[in-house]
Parts: C-alpha cells; structure tokens; sequence
C-alpha cells in the first residue's frame, strides 16, 4: 500500500511539473502592451476581439500613487490615467497592428481628456515596454502625424511603462457585464461620431 501511494505521488509531482513547464513554454514568447485612451470600458472590446491577444486588463498606470482606486484615479491628483494591459503573442499579431487598432479608437490631438471626458487620468498615452515598442510607437506616431488626416498636433504621450495596477472587478469587461449602460455611455460619449469622421464608417 505505501509503495503504491509513493507511486501515486510520484506521478503527481512529475504531472505537476511538467504542466508547470509547458505553461512557462507557452507564455515565454507572450508580450505586453499598455495603452491609455480615455474611459477605458471602451479601450477593452476591440482588443478582445483581435486574435491574437490572450487577455486584457483595465487599470491605472502612469502615477505617482501606490494602489490608487478608480475614486482616488477619477480625482486627478494622482497622475494615473486609465489605461488597457495587452497581452499578446507576437506570432499571431504585431506591436504595429496592435498601435493601428489603438490610433483607430482615440482622438491623438486631445489635451489632456478623451472626447467627453476630461482629466489627465483621460489623457492618451501609449507606454512602451522595451526600446523596440518605443522606436516602433515613435516611427507610428511620425506616420500618423504626417498622414494629413489632423489638423492639430499629436499629442499622445510615449513613455516607459511603469507599475499597472489592475482596476476594480467592476469595470473589468464593462461593455460585457454592464451592456446597457455602456453602450449609452459609448454612444453619448462623441467617440463614434469622431472616429468615423476622420477614418470612415466601420474603419475602427
């Protein structure tokens, strides 16, 4: 009987390693991104729903403040803006699909604020985690200057990234969980009338 649970427990230390193994093989070539733009119940739908991505996560970066809450973040005093965690694999889709889907769904000439909402926690940000994502944000950002489709600066910051905090339950897939009441916000917000202004209807 005690060889027989030794066995057993064998089996299951080596089934629990390897399982452990393969998770690290599977998500070593996995990167991040992190964007800010504006309320970010609207950055999370179409990032989900690029293949590609493994997972997002809303939250705050960017500040100065350990831990802040979405009330602490909404007071602007603690230089956070809500921001999206991209994870991703860079074999199924690139850093440079990944900023076009991010240009498609802002307003990079926005001070400050984010259509109807206004704040530096709403400013437009693209936060950079290694040199290469910070040469690729910056040619990106020169493309989308020189395209002529604004007729003020671009303003979006590019920055390293810092400590993310994952923002409440709550606002984690809003648009899922709150559906109502995000698509009123959406469609009040002038986000949609904007985008389709200046990239064409169904373009973002």
């Amino acid at each position: 009987m005690m060889k027989l649970l030794s066995l057993i427990t064998a089996v299951f230390l080596i089934s629990n390693t390897v399982s452990a193994q393969e998770t690290a093989m599977d998500s070593a070539h996995l990167e991040k991104a992190t964007f800010a733009g504006g309320c970010f119940w609207c950055m999370q739908p179409f990032f989900d729903n690029t293949k590609g991505v493994i997972k997002t996560t809303v939250g705050y970066t960017g500040g100065h403040v350990a831990n802040p809450s979405y009330e602490d973040v909404s007071s602007g005093e603690t230089g956070h803006a809500e921001s999206i965690e991209v994870v991703f694999d860079p074999n199924v889709v690139s850093y440079e699909k990944l900023l076009d889907l991010f240009w498609h769904n802002i307003d990079p000439t926005q001070v400050n604020g984010e259509f109807v909402d206004e704040g530096t926690q709403y400013r437009s940000a693209i936060f950079y985690h290694s040199d290469e994502q910070k040469r690729i944000a910056e040619k990106s950002k020169e493309a989308l200057a020189a395209s002529g489709r604004f007729d003020k600066p671009i303003v979006t910051e590019i920055v390293p990234a810092s400590t993310f905090y994952p923002a409440e339950d709550y606002h984690q897939k809003y648009y899922l969980k709150k559906t109502f009441q995000y698509n009123m916000y959406h469609d009040n917000s002038g986000r949609h009338e904007y985008l389709d202004k200046v990239w064409g209807k169904d373009a973002h």
